[in-house]
């Protein structure tokens, strides 16, 4: 299997994740973590079932890999996600020394990763991560798209109602 359809198929995992958040209410974005062809982790934005502004699904992905392979070093691993990292995500990533970062959509409000900023190849940290974008894009875009969509509609019906 050559880089292309690993990203792929892993993007993939990531979507699945991303449309459990959906599912739940929340911002479809998912996350998985990859070791040696393998996902170590993954995890879906939680922000709303746990009114708790950090549990985003890089850092819940993140988390759970570090309890899996007992370190906080992430080394020799791959992050698939489905939107670009915000800030606080892409601090994380450089902080768990992942080397590999794959996303799906970029983010122009929050993006870290290359739309505002570029913290995963910024010299002056001690880390910086080969970076891939643009994978499924558009599925990964739609799914955001849909979302905001539904709610904007379920919004217009509320008011209509009243």
């Amino acid at each position: 299997m050559n880089h292309m359809e690993q990203d792929q198929l892993f993007m993939q995992e990531a979507i699945k994740e991303a449309e459990i958040a959906a599912r739940k209410g929340e911002v479809p974005i998912g996350a998985v973590l990859v070791k040696d062809g393998e996902v170590i982790a993954r995890a879906h934005n939680l922000r709303e079932t746990t009114q708790n502004a950090v549990t985003h699904a890089e850092l819940l992905a993140i988390q759970e890999a570090c309890l899996k392979t007992g370190s906080w070093r992430l080394e020799n691993t791959i992050l698939y996600v489905t939107l670009e990292p915000c800030p606080m995500c892409a601090g994380a990533i450089l902080q768990s020394r992942i080397p590999r970062v794959v996303y799906g959509a970029r983010d122009i409000k929050a993006g870290s990763v290359d739309s505002l900023y570029r913290l995963l190849n910024d010299p002056r940290f001690n880390h910086q991560c080969e970076v891939k974008e643009n994978v499924l894009a558009e599925e990964c875009g739609a799914l955001l798209t849909d979302f905001f969509r539904s709610l904007r509609e379920k919004k217009k019906n509320r008011k209509r109602q009243l």
